[in-house]
């Protein structure tokens, strides 16, 4: 502890105390001045064996989850999921059951380094050089970029502010998670469709009829806690009632399996039987067909779907049968070429029953997005070939990993200067930096996240340490703010923040005026209940209804997606698992835990119709080099033969495949991006889904680790 102030003299004045069962706050107003012990040199205010308990959100994923981290003599022992927060309400995912594996991982780096570019030879460096060297960069504004994954929104503000007053270019917020969910597509099409830059927020708990394209909402779709509890009130609802679920997607996934009904439909098509079911839906109701659907031909829809013309009508009639019928676009529908217009006709079947802004239908979420889509990322990517960025700071994301090769994003790499990496882990874009300057891990961290898509409400959910840094690292927001006041001049004057407390604390002081859920009289102590509370939301729901209404007499432009040769070229689907962006490899846990549909764990595999499989000549366990029909890009696949899969496509993971990221990732599996299409939609999305490749036998043989045992639930073959 410090001379200034104890530890326990602070929670006594802040009057929170300490008990085993009461969620306390990490750092109170003083907290710049409390100095708290790792395990080695225990705090003389934990007892042992005594559990203190701290909210704080989940930076596993973008969704914003809240968290009650239990801790002991200064270690986090237990996640669990906070019971008062809007988006998950006390549950919690495998993804952030395993974040204390974050804090504890052997692999993290340890402090800041120098590298070698290329290698993995590095040297330490004190942190005065490293906030030097950012302050270099930052001397130069016009000639320096910034690019972020989808978390840590308050170190994306500030990049934002720092951007704004110095010159520099915006920084790109990008996140390939969000790719595979159609994120920027989705926001697209309501911006076209409702005239607001926010998201959709669909009340599926009160719907009876789900229509999901694409959306893996049990999965890792936009906020799958959040909408997990949405499908759990649709399946048990007042007076025995049980929703309806139709899943459209080529490859069943866990969505589809808990469907009623999974159609396979040929990828790409999907906008083009969203237009065939409005049609037939305002036909049944005896309405004038809109002249967006009125020019669609079932016979055709058909042919290019996959899905008869009876099941067509069948599913129309369905969907026009009660107003509290939903239409979910996400994932696979809208990482095609015809992402945006599939996207908007499947947005608008909602208002064909007229449940926009009605309980079971179509809301808006509450603040705006900001993330860039991967046309940005492409005119970065010029930028850098150009010579015109010296200076590359990555935070929060793995680009080397995570984009297509295709994109020449690693060769514009080499044309930047000096590129700076804040990653906690040595992954694959570290090793190709010239610096690294370690963030700390999400537990021992403050910030915030305020885009919160599977929230009723206004919602800030804050981020605090549980635990004192174990290693040698340093808050990104601090390293920036030290650089600035080293620059002095004009922006150290507009840029005033004493480190990253104050700017949290500045940035929340507007929301005592609001008085609403709870409120102070003055910042401390309304900062004690920021932190105590997990952040700070309205205490009821608060879904915002479109102001306008969706304009019927546009049309939407379709093509027929891309057609395959029978048993030579295949539809490739890529989908996310618990891994998540592929960070997530890193944790034992999530490598040990079984996939919903095959059981596989600690490798990724390549799934395809066992009818394909005896064409081909294929076994389960045989290994298959992957080729995109686009390119010279190809990787190496372990078969799993999946009956729930069209014949004409195959599917393997996002997420193994890592060349780096430490023991539990290395040499695993194979990494679909690899032979992604670095084509984009019209909203800017990677059209990932419109990835066609042929398939090679390698005459090698790798067994799957499954929890299904040695036959298999399908029999070995």
């Amino acid at each position: 502890m410090t001379d200034k102030i104890s530890r326990r003299d602070f929670l006594k004045v802040s009057g929170i105390g300490v008990t085993a069962a009461t969620v306390i706050t990490g750092c109170g107003p003083a907290s710049r001045h409390v100095t708290r012990q790792a395990y080695g040199n225990m705090p003389e205010y934990n007892q042992t064996g005594v559990s203190t308990y701290y909210a704080t959100t989940c930076k596993e994923c973008p969704a914003g989850c809240g968290l009650i981290v239990r801790t002991q003599e200064g270690r986090a022992i237990k996640v669990e999921g906070n019971p008062d927060h809007p988006v998950n309400r006390g549950k919690i995912c495998s993804r952030g059951l395993t974040t204390v594996q974050g804090v504890y991982n052997p692999d993290r780096i340890t402090g800041p380094q120098t590298r070698t570019r290329g290698t993995r030879t590095f040297s330490s460096m004190e942190w005065m050089d490293s906030i030097n060297v950012v302050a270099a960069g930052l001397k130069n504004p016009q000639s320096t970029a910034f690019l972020v994954g989808l978390q840590s929104d308050h170190l994306y503000d500030l990049l934002n502010e720092i951007s704004e007053l110095s010159g520099a270019q915006k920084p790109v917020q990008y996140g390939t998670l969000g790719t595979i969910e159609g994120r920027t597509t989705l926001l697209k099409a309501t911006q076209d469709l409702y005239g607001v830059e926010q998201f959709p927020f669909f009340d599926i708990g009160n719907a009876e009829v789900v229509f999901s394209f694409g959306a893996n909402l049990l999965e890792t779709w936009l906020s799958p806690l959040a909408y997990s509890r949405g499908y759990r009130q649709l399946r048990k609802q007042p007076f025995g009632k049980r929703g309806y679920v139709v899943s459209f997607e080529a490859r069943q996934s866990l969505t589809g399996a808990n469907a009623d009904e999974w159609v396979p439909i040929i990828p790409g098509s999907e906008g083009l039987v969203a237009m065939a079911i409005g049609k037939i839906a305002t036909e049944t109701t005896g309405k004038d067909v809109p002249m967006m659907f009125a020019d669609i031909n079932l016979d055709n829809v058909s042919q290019v779907s996959g899905i008869s013309v009876e099941k067509l009508q069948e599913l129309g009639k369905l969907f026009a049968s009660t107003s509290l019928a939903i239409a979910l676009p996400g994932g696979t529908s809208l990482t095609t070429a015809n992402g945006l217009q599939a996207a908007k006709a499947i947005l608008s079947l909602n208002a064909i029953v007229g449940n926009t802004g009605k309980p079971g239908g179509v809301f808006l979420t509450n603040g705006v997005i900001q993330a860039s889509d991967f046309a940005t990322v492409q005119s970065l990517i010029q930028k850098m070939n150009s010579g015109s960025v010296e200076t590359l700071m990555i935070h929060g994301s793995n680009p080397v990993f995570e984009f297509p090769p295709s994109s020449g994003f690693q060769e514009a790499l080499k044309k930047v200067k000096t590129v700076i990496s804040f990653a906690t882990f040595e992954d694959e874009t570290a090793i190709e930096s010239d610096y690294i300057f370690p963030d700390h891990a999400g537990l021992e961290s403050f910030g915030y996240q305020k885009i919160l898509l599977g929230s009723d409400r206004e919602a800030y959910s804050s981020v605090q340490p549980v635990i004192a840094p174990f290693h040698n690292t340093k808050a990104s927001v601090d390293v920036l703010l030290a650089a600035i006041s080293v620059i002095g001049g004009n922006l150290a004057e507009s840029i005033r923040y004493k480190d990253e407390v104050d700017y949290i604390q500045q940035f929340i002081t507007p929301l005592i005026d609001k008085n609403e859920g709870y409120t102070a009289n003055e910042l401390p102590t309304f900062w004690s209940k920021w932190l105590q509370f997990g952040g700070w939301w309205k205490p009821e729901a608060e879904l915002i209804v479109p102001e306008s209404e969706i304009d019927f007499s546009q049309s939407l432009s379709l093509t027929a997606p891309q057609s395959v040769d029978d048993g030579v070229t295949f539809h490739l689907v890529s989908f996310a698992t618990q891994l998540g962006d592929g960070s997530g490899a890193n944790r034992p846990w999530l490598q040990e835990t079984p996939d919903p549909m095959t059981t596989v764990t600690w490798n990724s595999w390549l799934e395809i119709h066992p009818k394909m499989a005896d064409q081909l000549g294929l076994h389960d366990d045989d290994i298959v080099e992957v080729k995109s029909t686009n390119g010279d890009y190809a990787i190496e696949a372990i078969v799993y033969r999946y009956p729930a899969i069209r014949p004409d496509t195959v599917a393997i993971p996002f997420g193994q495949g890592h060349t780096a990221l430490g023991r539990w990732a290395e040499g695993r599996g194979c990494n679909p991006a690899l032979v992604w299409s670095s084509v984009v939609n019209q909203a800017g999305d990677l059209a990932i889904s419109d990835t066609t490749v042929t398939i090679k036998s390698t005459g090698k043989r790798r067994p799957l680790a499954r929890q299904e045992s040695k036959e298999g639930v399908y029999g070995e073959h």
